[in-house]
């Protein structure tokens, strides 16, 4: 979790503690800085996979070899964050590693995946959405660890 972009960035773990009007800060006014990037919806994004993948690719690996390629992909993506967020030093080597380039190799894999098996991402989202909140509601605003 990087607040930097509100002047906050952790130093410990006990730093990942944030107060209410930060939390607030954070839920309402999460926003990006301006990219020349077209909008693109999840829907779109798996074309594009589609498309690259049966085009520059050839063909789709297998799915279980995919989820091989996004489990190394997820790993990559956790060396970066536990050296830079956690408790371990960064290596060297490390240290100019884009981790939204990290972030978007885990998602085009998983997208991948997606389409192997004939998954709509955008509707699965808004359906796991629908399902977090309708069983979440209240459950977190209860939960003493996060006040």
């Amino acid at each position: 979790m990087v607040l930097s972009h509100f002047g906050w960035t952790p130093k410990t773990r006990n730093d990942f503690k944030i107060d209410k009007q930060t939390r607030s800060t954070v839920k309402q006014d999460l926003q990006f800085p301006p990219s020349d990037a077209p909008e693109t919806s999840l829907r779109q994004a798996q074309a594009h996979v589609h498309e690259w993948i049966t085009g520059v690719g050839v063909r789709y690996f297998n799915e279980l070899t995919n989820l091989a390629i996004l489990t190394e992909e997820v790993g990559e993506l956790a060396r970066i964050m536990a050296r830079r967020y956690g408790e371990q030093s960064e290596k060297p080597s490390d240290a100019d590693k884009d981790l939204g380039d990290e972030m978007a190799d885990v998602l085009w894999v998983l997208m991948a995946l997606a389409n192997q098996c004939g998954i709509d991402l955008t509707s699965a989202f808004h359906a796991n959405m629908k399902k977090k909140s309708d069983r979440d509601s209240l459950r977190h605003k209860h939960n003493p660890k996060l006040s």
